[in-house]
C-alpha cells in the first residue's frame, strides 16, 4: 500500500526486520521504489540489464565489485551501478542501506538463486 504525505524513519523501518538481503519497500516515488535492506557476506555476481540501480549507506560500510575494481561506500554516501553492468555486492559487517530502483526489479537479476528475494515486499 502507497503512503504518500506520511513521514517515513529509517531507523523505525529497519526495527520491523532482521533479516540480511531481503529489501523491503517503504515507498514509491512514480514508477519507482524506495527499499531498506540489511546486508552482511557476500552476495552473488548479477547485473539488471535494464536499469540502473542506487545504493545508498545509511549504516556501516559496503562493498561494491566489479570486473576491475572494487568501490568502498562508507556511511553517508552513494552509488549508482549502471544498467546491465556485473556487480557483486558485499558488507564485512551488518550494514544498512536503501536500494532506489523501478518497481519489478530483481534483487538478483536474472539469475534465480536461494538470496533472490521476494518483490514488492513493502513494511
Amino acid at each position: 500500500m502507497i503512503k504518500k504525505n506520511i513521514k517515513i524513519n529509517f531507523k523505525e523501518k529497519f526495527e520491523k526486520f532482521s533479516e540480511h538481503w531481503k529489501p523491503k519497500v517503504i515507498t514509491e516515488l512514480n514508477d519507482y521504489q524506495f527499499k531498506l535492506v540489511k546486508i552482511k557476506g557476500d552476495f552473488i555476481w548479477h547485473n539488471h540489464e535494464k536499469t540502473d540501480e542506487a545504493f545508498i549507506v545509511l549504516d556501516g560500510k559496503i562493498f561494491i565489485e566489479f570486473d576491475e575494481k572494487i568501490e568502498e561506500i562508507n556511511e553517508g554516501e552513494m552509488i549508482i551501478v549502471p544498467k546491465g553492468i556485473k556487480h557483486r555486492p558485499y558488507a564485512k559487517t551488518e550494514a544498512k542501506i536503501m536500494i532506489i530502483e523501478p518497481k519489478g526489479v530483481v534483487n538478483t537479476g536474472e539469475i534465480l538463486d536461494k538470496l533472490t528475494a521476494p518483490n514488492d515486499d513493502w513494511i
